[in-house]
């Protein structure tokens, strides 16, 4: 029985798997963060050149 809980003590595989499945989520939520940046930029972006546009099509008034 102490032979059993001694090999239980020492494996360590588990311990790896946990560690890989924590670098994958750090990664994921790294991911979803700069996306989510990226798409607030792009926004900002786009609505700066819509109003610019919006703005071109107006005749200039003659002085």
């Amino acid at each position: 029985m102490s032979n059993l809980i001694a090999r239980f003590v020492k494996d360590e595989s588990g311990a790896t798997a946990i560690e890989y499945g924590l670098i994958a989520a750090l990664i994921a939520l790294a991911i979803m963060v700069g996306a989510g940046q990226l798409g607030d930029a792009l926004d900002a972006k786009f609505s700066d050149i819509a109003d610019t546009l919006e703005g071109a099509g107006v005749p200039a008034t003659p002085t």
